[in-house]
C-alpha cells in the first residue's frame, strides 16, 4: 500500500556517507566537492537533497580512459530487494539536483530511489576527463548498475533524460524492468550541425549556454513560477555549469553529434509509463502520442497543472503516477 505523500520541508542529513568513506561536508553541511554557489540556493528542498549528494567509484574504460571515475548521484537510503528500485535521470545539461522535490515523495512511497548524474554533467569528479559522447554516458551508466544496483531497474527519464533511457535499454535491456519517459525528446537528430562547429566556436557557445539570461529564459518557458523562484531555480539548474570541466565536457558531447534514438523506439518491448505534461512549451505532445505509438508496451498520463518538469511542479502527482506504476496498479 502507498505510504501518504506530504510535501514539508526537509530536515538536512547529519552526516553524509559514500560507500567506503565518510564525504568531507563544509560548515553548511554540503560536499566539499560542490560549486560555492550551493550556498546562495534557497529553495530548501535542493539544499536538503544537495547535502545527499555523493561520489562512488565506477570503472570505466573509455577509448584512452581507464580508471574509476568518482560519479555523483543520490543513493536511497533502503534496500528492498524484492522490489526494483526506481533508477532517476534528468533532463539535457542538468543534475540530480532536478529531483529536489519528488525525490522525499519517492522515499515516503517506499521506494527505492536512486538519483544519477549523467557522465558530463552533474558533479562528478571529471578533472581527467573520459569522452562525454552517447556511447560513453551509456557504458557510465551501464558500469554505475553492474558495480551498485545489480538488478532489472525502473529508469526514468525527462526531456533528454528519455532519449538516454531509450538509448540504454536498446543496449542492455536487461538492466531494465520499466521504463518512465517524461514529456520525451526522442525523436531529435543528435547535435545537427553543432557537431561541425570549429572548437573554438562551439567553447563560445557553450559559454552563452552557461550564461545566466539564457538560463533565466529556459525556465520561464519550462515553468509558470514567480520570478523570484525562477530565479532561484535558474541558480539551481545552473550550479554543475560551475564544475571546472564542464566547458569540455559540453564541447566533447557537441562534437560528438549526440542522440540518435529514433529507430530503437520500436524496438523497446519493455513495459513503458509515457508521461506528458498539459502546459508543455517545450516538447509537444504530438510527440508524446506519437511514442506512445511506437512503442511496443506502453500506457500514456497527463500531469496536470505543470510545464516541462512535471516532477519539479507537481511532484506529488508525479510521483502517485511513478507508485502506481512500479507497483502494477497503473496498466
Amino acid at each position: 500500500m502507498m505510504c501518504s505523500l506530504k510535501m514539508v520541508s526537509p530536515r538536512p542529513p547529519t552526516t553524509i556517507l559514500g560507500r567506503q568513506r565518510q564525504i568531507t561536508a563544509n560548515g553548511d553541511g554540503f560536499p566539499t566537492f560542490l560549486p560555492k554557489e550551493v550556498k546562495d540556493i534557497k529553495d530548501p528542498f535542493a539544499r536538503a537533497l544537495a547535502q545527499r549528494i555523493v561520489r562512488i567509484p565506477v570503472p570505466l574504460q573509455l577509448g584512452n580512459f581507464r580508471g574509476c571515475v568518482m560519479s555523483s548521484c543520490i543513493k536511497p537510503t533502503v534496500q528492498l530487494p524484492d522490489k526494483s528500485p526506481v533508477v532517476l535521470l534528468h533532463c539535457f545539461d542538468s543534475s540530480c539536483l532536478e529531483w529536489r522535490r519528488a525525490y522525499p515523495l519517492l522515499e515516503q512511497a517506499c521506494l527505492e530511489t536512486w538519483a544519477i548524474d549523467v557522465l558530463g554533467w552533474g558533479f562528478s569528479d571529471l578533472q581527467k576527463l573520459p569522452p562525454c559522447d552517447a556511447a560513453s554516458k551509456r557504458q557510465h551508466l551501464f558500469e554505475l548498475w553492474k558495480t551498485y544496483i545489480k538488478r532489472p531497474m525502473i529508469l526514468v527519464g525527462p526531456s533528454l533524460g528519455a532519449t538516454v533511457a531509450v538509448d540504454f535499454t536498446a543496449t542492455y535491456p536487461e538492466a531494465v524492468d520499466k521504463l518512465v519517459l517524461i514529456n520525451a525528446n526522442a525523436y531529435s537528430e543528435g547535435t545537427g550541425a553543432l557537431k561541425d562547429l570549429p572548437k573554438s566556436v562551439a567553447y563560445a557557445g557553450v559559454k552563452l549556454l552557461k550564461s545566466f539570461p539564457l538560463r533565466l529564459l529556459a525556465n520561464v518557458l519550462a515553468f509558470s513560477s514567480p520570478l523570484s523562484e525562477n530565479i532561484d531555480w535558474t541558480n539551481i539548474g545552473r550550479l554543475h555549469c560551475q564544475m571546472p570541466w564542464w566547458e569540455d565536457a559540453m564541447v566533447n558531447f557537441m562534437i560528438s553529434g549526440g542522440y540518435n534514438v529514433a529507430s530503437h523506439i520500436k524496438l523497446i518491448n519493455h513495459k513503458t509509463l509515457v508521461v506528458c505534461s498539459e502546459n508543455d512549451q517545450i516538447v509537444s505532445n504530438q510527440l508524446s502520442v506519437k511514442l506512445l505509438c511506437e512503442l511496443q508496451n506502453a500506457v500514456f498520463r497527463e500531469v496536470p497543472d505543470s510545464g516541462h518538469l512535471p516532477h519539479v511542479e507537481n511532484p506529488k502527482q508525479f510521483v502517485k503516477l511513478i507508485s502506481d506504476f512500479a507497483s502494477g496498479r497503473l496498466n
